[in-house]
């Protein structure tokens, strides 16, 4: 007795036999992982910089080039892609398959340390990496809103207690701020008031520059003790700025609110959240 003769003359069991198989087809099926972007092993490295006030042409070559230059050094990279904007510089680092993340990040932050030197002096923040999977996608959004605080506090509050509590539960690897709104003194000069005293905008940037460090001056040596001497010459709000001299024109101190219009701000007024029409974060 052959297979085909076995199951012509047992039609039950023949019709059971394709029901199981159709069953276990359609169950397969339906557990099959299907995703836009299917998870893979390639290391993937993304870099963040940011410029205040330069073109995105300046960011290019003043900022993506040299450290374009330093990430060609690390070994194991497959590609290097960069795009600058106003809103800042991002390059993205896509390693050989195989090579291991937490190796290659390691090499990332060493030749962003070794980039330093050949960075602009006036970038306010160095430039950042993180470990992303071209897969991941948010899972959820979290808004933040409130009657009483100005949006700055509230940046803060997202950025120094919210997002790290996120961050240190198992299973998320990232946490993004958007709409983010940190707090800046604002500085809008009149140009009237420049030329009436013939000032330049380079003397107002070289005050604001020299009024507003915080470095150690020396120490203070006596018998039994040493103590370190530090000026802490910092402004905290627009109204300290605002009493800043920036030169002194026939024994007359001016000031910068002689010049300008100082006011508490946030360091880019060009984005915007809201939730149901509210500013947001």
């Amino acid at each position: 007795m052959n297979l085909s003769e076995l199951f012509i003359r047992r039609p039950v069991m023949t019709v059971l036999l394709n029901a199981a198989i159709v069953l276990a087809g359609v169950i397969a099926y339906r557990s099959i992982p299907v995703a836009a972007l299917p998870s893979y092993d390639t290391a993937v490295i993304n870099v963040s910089a940011s410029l205040p006030g330069a073109s995105p042409e300046t960011k290019a070559s003043s900022v993506a080039l040299p450290l374009e230059k330093q990430f060609q050094t690390i070994p194991g990279l497959a590609l290097i892609s960069s795009s600058s904007t106003l809103g800042g510089t991002s390059l993205t680092l896509e390693f050989e398959e195989g090579r291991d993340i937490d190796s290659a990040a390691l090499d990332v932050q060493a030749a962003l340390l070794r980039a330093q030197r050949s960075l602009p002096q006036d970038m306010t923040q160095l430039p950042s990496y993180r470990k992303v999977n071209p897969a991941d996608s948010p899972i959820l959004f979290i808004s933040l809103r409130s009657p009483s605080l100005p949006p700055s506090e509230l940046q803060d509050y997202a950025e120094h207690l919210i997002s790290p509590t996120l961050s240190t539960i198992t299973g998320v690897a990232q946490v993004n701020i958007f709409g983010a709104k940190r707090y800046a003194v604002r500085v809008q000069v009149l140009p009237s008031a420049l030329a009436a005293r013939n000032i330049g905008l380079d003397e107002i940037a070289a005050a604001l520059r020299s009024a507003n460090v915080n470095t150690p001056v020396g120490t203070l040596q006596g018998p039994q003790q040493l103590l370190t001497l530090q000026a802490n010459k910092q402004l905290r709000n627009a109204a300290e700025f605002a009493e800043l001299i920036v030169v002194s024109r026939g024994g007359v101190p001016v000031r910068l609110k002689d010049i300008a219009k100082v006011e508490d701000s946030v360091e880019s007024n060009k984005t915007y959240a809201n939730w149901f029409g509210e500013p947001s974060i």
